[in-house]
């Protein structure tokens, strides 16, 4: 098994290193790159409007990162009387080590639906929610908490954009590498990486490498775009991707 990941840094460095002290052979070749997004400035101000019992969404660890840099720069501290969540395991852990405070999660899935299922965030009436995400993305979260009565906000914490490839040069070099295996975490990556690949090589090489991805609406997205051997990971976090790789 030869293995390219495509996830950012410094989590897809960190999992390459990983898979090669297991001796693996592995390849990172990030996908996406990340810079300040334009709501950071506003973001301060943000959580000093939130009243007790309010809530705070982290949808990454990006999102927790940006945002603690302001906030240290502002000489301010996470509000403690605040309610937060985030989207998973390890952004959770993210933000608790730069507030200090308790941060909710899905135990099952790293997902926006298991996020929502959590009892605390059923009935939102009279709540204002700020969530802190990067650029676009999913509004499913957004739109469920409003529909449950609160207030939304959003903070624009950073910008994705594409890192830029040549596709023939690439694509040609990755199979004669041997990868067989591609580890690919967000539907806008995987979406990235089919259009990256021109016709002969997705046909001859892309299609027939086997997939590890971390949600079943990416299995499907991969399934759709001409995939079939797809493996579901457990989670998003590294742990999780190692265990989907054995």
């Amino acid at each position: 098994m030869t293995i390219l990941v495509t996830r950012p840094s410094p989590a897809g460095e960190q999992l390459v290193s990983r898979l090669r002290a297991l001796g693996r052979v592995a390849f990172h070749a990030p996908l996406i790159d990340f810079a300040p997004g334009n709501d950071l400035v506003r973001l301060p101000q943000g959580l000093a409007e939130l009243q007790a019992g309010d809530l705070v969404f982290a949808l990454s660890q990006h999102a927790v990162s940006y945002a603690s840099s302001v906030i240290n720069r502002a000489g301010l501290q996470w509000p403690g009387q605040l309610s937060y969540y985030a989207i998973g395991r390890t952004t959770a852990l993210a933000m608790h080590r730069i507030s200090s405070l308790p941060v909710d999660y899905p135990r099952e899935r790293e997902i926006s639906e298991m996020l929502l299922l959590l009892p605390a965030l059923q009935q939102l009436t009279g709540k204002r929610a700020l969530i802190m995400r990067g650029n676009g993305g999913r509004e499913l979260l957004g739109e469920t908490l409003a529909e449950r009565g609160a207030v939304v906000s959003y903070y624009e914490c950073y910008q994705r954009s594409p890192v830029h490839y040549d596709g023939s040069e690439q694509s040609a070099h990755w199979q004669r590498a041997g990868i067989n295996t591609l580890v690919v975490t967000s539907g806008e990556m995987l979406q990235q990486l089919y259009t990256l690949v021109p016709d002969y090589y997705r046909s001859s090489w892309l299609l027939r490498c086997r997939l590890i991805v971390v949600s079943e609406r990416l299995a499907t997205l991969a399934q759709e775009l001409g995939w079939s051997t797809i493996r579901v990971a457990e989670n998003a976090d590294n742990d999780a991707l190692i265990r989907a790789l054995q």
